[in-house]
């Protein structure tokens, strides 16, 4: 059995983009383009896995912790989110606080 590496990408610093949003009302120097990281981890003799949606999270898990050799796992994520879960979190902790 391999552990399979998960990337988390927003190809930028999305999580520091969103903290800059929220103190100072903008962002900058967060952009960048990251390598193909299935191309990447195929070009060392590894196994190179996207998925596109977070149902093909859990059968890449399974598949890759199954397999013989490392595979990475390139996985998109949208910090933009964050904003939504901060709110609903909020709630959920005003709730418990009363």
């Amino acid at each position: 059995m391999s552990a399979p590496t998960l990337i988390w990408n927003d190809s930028q610093y999305g999580l520091i983009e969103w903290k800059q949003q929220r103190r100072f009302g903008r962002s900058a120097y967060i952009d960048f383009k990251n390598p193909d990281f299935v191309a990447y981890a195929k070009s060392f003799g590894a196994q190179g896995v996207r998925i596109e949606s977070a149902d093909q999270l859990l059968p890449a898990l399974k598949t890759a912790l199954k397999a013989n050799t490392v595979t990475i796992i390139d996985c998109p994520v949208d910090y933009s989110e964050n904003d939504r879960l901060t709110a609903l979190l909020g709630n959920v902790l005003s709730e418990i606080e009363d």
